[in-house]
């Protein structure tokens, strides 16, 4: 069943029913102010960061679901409604919620009465724009009251969601000319606030949630609407929040606009008040925003600059093939997650709570593959601010806050594939933009000052924390974990509610793990290339990757595939030996894109046991068979039921890894058969069984061993957008950048006859057109570049602001 569908031209997912399996979201802002909105208008919104400036309240595990958002009311003379169908759910004579590249628009009709409500982030602004459009499509005149709803977070969503003894004493709000804002704290540590305003003259306010909704009432049926009438109620503690009434009169085919502005503002600390001395706060430079943005024209202009950079953003590369699965998501839905993913890490979304998360030190180095080549300058300062949090042992803090850049003691560190993953963020970074230069940036050591050393050594820093930390077969240790954080070989948790990540883990043990052995070589490998530029010899380098490969070769194979790791004791996991677990996903991916297994054929044995034993209709599950109890010795793995998460479950994040394998074997079917199975819009048909959006990617999707497999989970902030737009447009595709100028090498599906891709690298833009013989599995690639052939396959770097035309010919 599908409950919208694709707008191809308009860049736009249209949802036809509010009732959708799942809250379907959308992100709003792109730079510093950021917002969720659902296709009903839930969400919340923040400045930088999800749980230290939260600007409004939101309730997850609710029920409904989704509950806490964006909220307008309208009535008239005999009841009220939504056109947003939530809170009030009144069933609405035509509804459409078109999401769109940081914008949202949901238009509705009812009993004669059509309303549309856009919701943008404008550029450059901590701010974001409501703008109501309501139209009398009666025979006669109506009057109509419109509310405004939202309720403002206590700054600190942690805080704000426990610590209520002090926190229903401290709300506090000023309204002055219509304009509410909010100030708790502001008298005290804090130098910001936020404003809610409304561009039409007020009938009326309300800024204490009790008196807006009235005793024992939900959102459903506030008080103060029902009655039509608000209360100008003042919040004093209690529960701070934002409601504007206004009256319109409506001849019949009537249009008026009503425009709502809700943002961030902060004061220099020595101009906090005004005048100086009161407890008045200073106005000044969030009444000029207001001004500027409750008005028409600007509200056009900035939506209209919104659209201009989205269009500059995908201009990166664009690509027409002979599927439209493939089109839409490289071309606008795939691009616009990576940025989003860029954004927010794994930190807020319907899943991620933006509490207990921040940004993720393995996470946004591998986000790094799916937008460096829209937005190289923040990549650059991404990279930074991620190494900036690297220990002087060459470890890491697992997640840092994206306010304060500093690392999560409460996380900690040792989980132990992370310091490689900078090595690999670099690399992409450097192939993508020729900026050499960042290897030589002085970088600090877990922020501490007087401790930077350059970029460079921190990434020679992170390979040789790898090969001081080796178990018995020459592996390497696994840490609190790898990769997989579930996989806790060092953690023996019998204590209910005890984290896994986090718990104190058992000293002794030799546990290693296959995967950072894989994960090694890929990166030791890519710090050799690098090190040639540096003038630094690359054989230590390489050697290092030599013998790391030969000991996954001795103690890593299991005869048919990868093995997946040893435990504490030194038993293998991942084994035919073992009666669960026997094969696991992520070293037949990892192990294989460091080339190991290419040249002596276990490359192709390890992916045909992954397409006998792990493949499915919905994609490749994590391991087989699933674990049917809990295991100790391993953690937090065996501790879902079977088919769910890392236990069997298919989690989307490795299943590229094996696309990239298949086409470095020269087997463009199977990569692209495993693109179409995850791909969201070849699901879109199968909405009611997958569930989540189906213009994003999800983390995981049920596994075969799940009683709902096929059902999808924890959508948007997922590695999976990154690599699976690497596996499609460098590895499939074939337009894959390297240090030296951008590599063109499909391996695409035998059934193509080819395909045609604008691609900007390195200030020059290249068109490229790639034809073959259909029904033939191309091998071989030959190119003509202007009309000149080429010999090998990588393009020479143009002269920036050039254009080049490129043929490439598969046979």
């Amino acid at each position: 069943m599908r409950f919208g569908h694709f707008d191809d031209e308009r860049r736009e997912y249209v949802i036809d029913r509010p009732d959708t399996p799942l809250p379907w979201i959308n992100y709003l802002g792109t730079e510093a102010y950021f917002g969720i909105i659902s296709n009903t208008a839930g969400g919340y919104s923040f400045y930088r960061d999800a749980r230290l400036r939260r600007l409004t309240r939101y309730r997850y595990n609710n029920a409904p679901m989704d509950l806490g958002g964006r909220y307008i009311y309208l009535r008239d003379e005999a009841e009220f409604w939504s056109p947003t169908w939530q809170p009030t759910q009144t069933e609405l004579d035509d509804y459409e919620c078109r999401h769109g590249l940081s914008y949202t628009r949901v238009a509705s009709r009812y009993r004669g009465i059509k309303a549309e409500t856009l919701y943008f982030v404008p550029l450059g602004e901590t701010l974001e724009v409501w703008r109501l459009k309501v139209t009398n499509e009666r025979d006669t005149a109506v009057s109509l009251s419109a509310f405004s709803s939202i309720e403002f977070c206590l700054w600190d969503a942690q805080d704000d969601a426990t610590n209520y003894q002090r926190n229903f004493n401290t709300g506090q709000v000023e309204v002055v000319d219509g304009v509410i804002y909010h100030k708790t704290e502001y008298r005290e540590r804090r130098d910001h606030f936020a404003y809610f305003a409304c561009s039409e003259p007020l009938a009326g306010f309300d800024t204490s949630r009790e008196a807006f909704l009235g005793p024992y009432r939900s959102w459903d049926r506030p008080l103060a609407v029902e009655r039509g009438e608000s209360g100008d109620s003042i919040a004093h503690g209690w529960q701070p929040h934002g409601s504007h009434h206004v009256k319109l009169t409506l001849e019949p085919g009537e249009t008026r606009e009503i425009g709502f502005v809700l943002g961030y503002w902060e004061n220099p600390r020595d101009a906090k008040f005004d005048p100086p001395g009161s407890q008045t706060i200073n106005k000044a430079g969030a009444q000029a925003k207001v001004a500027t943005w409750l008005a028409q024209e600007t509200v056009d202009a900035g939506l209209a600059a919104l659209a201009a950079r989205w269009e500059e953003l995908l201009g990166g590369l664009r690509v027409q093939t002979p599927d439209a699965d493939t089109d839409r998501m490289v071309n606008i839905w795939n691009a616009y997650q990576n940025m989003v993913t860029f954004n927010m890490s794994r930190s807020t979304s319907l899943y991620e709570s933006g509490i207990g998360r921040g940004m993720g030190f393995r996470d946004s180095n591998q986000d790094l593959l799916g937008f460096v080549h829209m937005i190289p300058e923040r990549a650059r300062e991404r990279i930074l601010d991620i190494a900036a949090t690297q220990l002087p042992t060459g470890g890491a803090y697992h997640q840092y806050q994206p306010l304060t850049k500093r690392g999560n003691n409460d996380i900690g560190s040792g989980f132990n594939d992370d310091p490689l993953w900078l090595i690999l963020g670099v690399s992409a970074y450097i192939k993508e933009s020729g900026d050499w230069s960042i290897l030589d940036e002085p970088v600090p050591f877990d922020n501490a000052p007087g401790s930077e050393q350059s970029l460079y050594e921190h990434l020679k820093l992170s390979l040789r924390y790898t090969t001081e930390r080796l178990g018995p077969h020459g592996l390497p240790l696994i840490g609190r974990a790898d990769w997989n954080d579930c996989l806790n070989l060092n953690c023996f948790s019998d204590t209910p509610g005890e984290p896994f990540q986090t718990t104190e883990n058992a000293t002794g043990g030799v546990a290693e793990s296959v995967f950072i052995a894989g994960q090694f070589v890929l990166a030791a490998r890519s710090l050799a290339e690098l090190a040639v530029h540096k003038d630094d010899d690359p054989a230590a380098y390489l050697t290092a990757a030599e013998k790391m490969t030969g000991s996954i070769a001795e103690h890593g194979w299991d005869g048919a595939w990868f093995r997946r790791a040893y435990d504490f004791h030194g038993n293998v996991i991942g084994s035919a030996s073992n009666d669960e677990g026997q094969i696991f996903i992520e070293p037949q991916g990892m192990c294989i894109m460091g080339g190991v297994g290419l040249d002596d054929g276990t490359a192709v044995r390890a992916l045909a046991s992954v397409r006998e034993r792990l493949a499915t209709p919905h994609g490749i599950v994590l391991q087989q068979p699933a674990f049917s109890s809990y295991r100790i010795e391993l953690g937090e793995i065996s501790s879902y039921p079977p088919g769910y998460k890392e236990n069997a479950g298919i989690f989307c994040h490795t299943n590229p890894w094996l696309m990239i394998a298949e086409a470095m074997v020269g087997n463009g079917d199977g990569a692209f058969d495993y693109y179409k199975r995850i791909n969201p819009s070849a699901r879109e048909e199968i909405g009611d069984l997958h569930r989540c959006e189906p213009y994003v990617y999800a983390q995981m999707i049920a596994g075969r061993d799940a009683p709902t497999h096929g059902e999808a989970k924890n959508s948007w902030l997922t590695g999976t957008a990154a690599w699976n737009y690497a596996a499609v447009t460098q590895w499939i595709l074939g337009i894959r950048p390297e240090l030296s100028g951008l590599r063109i090498a499909p391996v695409i599906p035998s059934s193509w006859s080819g395909f045609s891709a604008v691609r900007r690298f390195r200030g020059a833009t290249y068109t490229i057109t790639v034809q073959k013989e259909p029904g033939v599995s191309a091998t071989s690639c030959s190119l003509v570049v202007d009309g000149v052939p080429v010999d090998g396959g990588v393009l020479p770097v143009a002269p920036a602001g050039s254009s080049v035309q490129v043929e490439a010919h598969l046979s």
